[in-house]
């Protein structure tokens, strides 16, 4: 077990135990006695697959419907997404450093049974909800690029466990490596599409200052809603609580220090850099949609339709599904490791890794091929909305949790959350959750 100090190990009531991702626990160095830019260098990565699942297929529609119904007026709400995402995700990585445990492990160290087994319930329900999410959307980027039937690319997508398992045998800067090629596919994809949109720049600077009419149009609140409930997922939290994990950093307090500096500063780039990809999704959609009078887009298919004859060009509906298949792929392969993160932490089951992500695919895979097959294009849309729901509806029992640990000085020890970023993070959970609930609320009423 790893050294902690005695503050740390007082505040638990067991021992760890397995090391979290244990196949690739600490396996990546961190150059302890090479320079400053090395040792900073060597904790990139972990940021950017957390950072998938703030622009994972699930986010697009709401982008998409949000651009095209105001414009460039909701801009306000990804920024403020984004900035709640760099505090929640500052604070797993600062879990994880401090007490050698991802999320699903100090749940299942902190609560009895009859709280920890339901908490594991909850979490694998949002990460079968999100792999839904992602299996449908990589099977419509398919079909939008290579008129692949999406019955057929829902079963495709299960290909990619052999790509994790693949890579990870390389080793686990291989499976960073893949994330952060397709982001950047993806980036490039939508630069050269809001070029070919020409958005009113004056406008979209406007667009991330708040204004009343959020609060005041009740059309524009349940859009700005969607926005912030469908943004921080619950998946990530166990996911980068885990991964910061595959660095072997020092075991000292100056070194753990340094450790969750570095981490911090990973994190917060690559989640401006999924702040950049969901504003140019919500300013393509209000520059090539808003602006030519189509309002009311909200499926992917039929924004991928109307890009060709609104931009003049082809290219540019082959970019959107370019960019939309790179980020369902991307957003299994996080999604999966959060899956094993969960199921490992919590119930102390140590599968192989290719049966858990067999295992994870097959359920994610099963009811999406049924509401393809059986119900078509308007199936898999009603599908993802519910995804969303779930998601929202789990998202508080992650973020509670994770803010209590980190507030614990007796859990944390020295590298305990201090006050003041403890408040913002306890406002934030409130935040979420009484968001959720009244997305909650609005979806069972109709």
């Amino acid at each position: 077990m790893d050294a902690l100090n005695p503050n740390a190990r007082s505040g638990w009531r067991h021992e760890r135990g397995e090391a979290s991702l244990s196949d690739v626990y600490r396996t990546i160095g961190t150059g302890r006695h090479s320079s400053r830019w090395r040792r900073a260098a060597a904790f990139a990565g972990p940021g950017y697959m957390v950072a998938v699942g703030y622009m994972d297929p699930g986010n697009w529609a709401t982008s998409l419907a949000g651009g095209s119904k105001f414009g460039y007026a909701l801009l306000t709400v990804a920024l403020l997404s984004n900035l709640m995402a760099i505090v929640l995700q500052s604070l797993c990585a600062r879990l994880a450093i401090a007490s050698g445990r991802d999320l699903a492990q100090a749940c299942r160290d902190a609560f009895p049974r009859y709280v920890s087994v339901p908490l594991w319930a909850f979490a694998e329900i949002a990460i079968i909800a999100t792999d839904i999410a992602e299996v449908i959307g990589t099977a419509i980027g398919l079909n939008l690029l290579m008129g692949i039937p999406l019955e057929l690319g829902v079963l495709i997508t299960a290909l990619d466990v052999f790509v994790i398992l693949f890579l990870q045998k390389l080793g686990f800067r291989w499976v960073e490596a893949f994330i952060i090629a397709m982001l950047g596919v993806i980036a490039v994809c939508f630069g050269v599409q809001i070029l070919l949109a020409d958005p009113q720049w004056g406008a979209v600077v406007t667009g991330f200052f708040p204004t009343t009419e959020i609060v005041t149009n009740p059309e524009m609140l349940y859009l700005a809603l969607g926005i912030l409930g469908a943004t921080v997922m619950p998946h990530n939290l166990y996911l980068h609580s885990g991964i910061v994990q595959t660095r072997a950093y020092g075991h000292t307090v100056p070194e753990k220090k340094e450790a969750l500096t570095f981490a911090t500063i990973d994190s917060t780039v690559a989640l401006c850099f999924a702040l950049v990809i969901n504003a140019s999704i919500l300013i393509l959609a209000a520059a090539a949609f808003n602006a030519h009078g189509k309002t009311d887009v909200v499926e992917l298919g039929e924004a991928h339709s109307l890009l060709s004859p609104l931009l003049g060009l082809a290219i540019a509906p082959t970019l959107f599904g370019i960019a939309l298949l790179c980020c369902g792929l991307n957003s299994t392969v996080t999604a999966t490791l959060a899956g094993q993160i969960v199921m490992e932490g919590f119930l102390k089951i140590k599968l192989q890794p290719w049966m858990r992500r067999l295992i994870t695919r097959a359920i994610a895979i099963v009811p999406a091929a049924i509401v393809t097959i059986w119900y078509g294009d308007q199936g898999t849309a009603k599908l993802l909305i519910l995804t969303q729901v779930v998601l929202s509806l789990q998202l508080s029992f992650a973020v509670f949790p994770l803010v209590m640990f980190t507030a614990s000085k007796a859990k944390m020890g020295e590298l305990v959350a201090p006050r003041w970023l403890s408040g913002i993070a306890y406002l934030i959970a409130v935040v979420i959750a009484g968001l959720n609930v009244k997305l909650l609320f609005d979806f069972v009423t109709g």
